[in-house]
């Protein structure tokens, strides 16, 4: 396997909350500076911040990272560094949101109230704690993937249907008598800021959350020391990372976008760019047509030497 640390592009992913007043302002320069630096990727942009991954060379992601920092309170702009063989997008997309990462409650902000942080270094005696309720806030096909020891899934599709598990899951630890003393994580931290403060908001005193996320402590903890199994899925095209952030052993199901591990090529439910067992029963005999042509589209393109825009839907 290559040293994920000579590996030549740079992928970095980013994230602050901070008060954006025009985003649809914000959003021409941005993308202009990106194209001519050929950084590619994906940005959110919403009135609450900033939310995304880009890739690139080391020196056109230090250009695009200075540019942010000086946005609007974006001094102290999260961000975190991995390796790549190959840019893990195809284009770059600057995308104007209600909220850079939704979960659908009103009047939830982490600049006002949120979890206390907890560095890498300290996560695993925090989890360890006997006393303490360690959830996963990422979505059902991420946990599959790899999760932390001990760690409670929440079974859920989408971050929107956290709140509601949450509040249920609350009132059975209250029925038991038992006092919620709560840790959170997810992959690169965000998801956190919001179920944190929404913990917060709910009345729970004790919450606190993986700062960094998944990410920052695959790459500082060292794997003999690591409480956490299997691999994190990424949002690119790597699919998954494991410690030291090198590029994971999973594929991806271009009809679903859900991580695709050699037990499930395996199956007879799957085929390349068409289904996969997660998604075979969700698509109609109509959809799997048309992914079969999009990925006959897509063979073609490759057998010429250039990269299909299909692949990345």
């Amino acid at each position: 396997m290559a040293d994920s640390s000579v590996l030549p592009v740079r992928v970095a992913a980013l994230y602050r909350f901070t008060p954006f007043k025009d985003c649809a302002e914000i959003r021409p320069p941005l993308a202009k500076l990106c194209c001519s630096l050929g950084v590619k990727g994906i940005l959110l942009l919403a009135p609450e911040g900033i939310n995304g991954t880009i890739a690139g060379s080391d020196d056109a992601i230090d250009r695009v990272l200075a540019y942010l920092r000086n946005l609007p309170g974006c001094a102290d702009l999260e961000v975190k560094n991995s390796r790549a063989e190959n840019t893990p997008f195809l284009r770059m997309k600057i995308r104007l949101k209600r909220e850079i990462v939704t979960m659908g409650v009103e009047g939830i902000d982490p600049l006002t109230e949120v979890g206390a942080y907890v560095e890498p270094a300290d996560w695993n005696a925090l989890i360890s704690d006997p006393e303490m309720i360690v959830i996963d806030t990422r979505n059902d096909y991420e946990v599959a993937v790899g999760t932390f020891q001990g760690a409670i899934d929440p079974d859920i599709a989408t971050f929107r249907e956290f709140p509601a598990w949450f509040r249920a899951r609350r009132k059975e630890l209250e029925a038991s008598g038992r006092v919620p003393k709560i840790a959170m994580f997810c992959t690169g931290g965000i998801r956190c800021e919001k179920s944190t403060a929404f913990a917060k908001a709910e009345g729970i005193d004790e919450v606190f959350h993986l700062k960094g996320g998944i990410l920052k402590y695959l790459e500082t903890i060292p794997k003999e020391e690591s409480l956490w199994n299997g691999e994190c899925f990424v949002f690119d095209q790597r699919v998954t990372v494991k410690h030291g952030l090198e590029p994971g052993s999973y594929d991806i199901c271009h009809a679903c976008r859900r991580p695709v591990s050699d037990e499930a090529r395996a199956s007879p439910l799957f085929e390349e760019g068409i289904s996969c067992p997660a998604c075979h029963s969700e698509r109609s005999d109509q959809q799997r047509r048309r992914y079969a042509d999009r990925e006959k589209q897509t063979r073609l393109a490759k057998v010429r030497g250039i990269r299909h825009l299909g692949t990345s839907e």
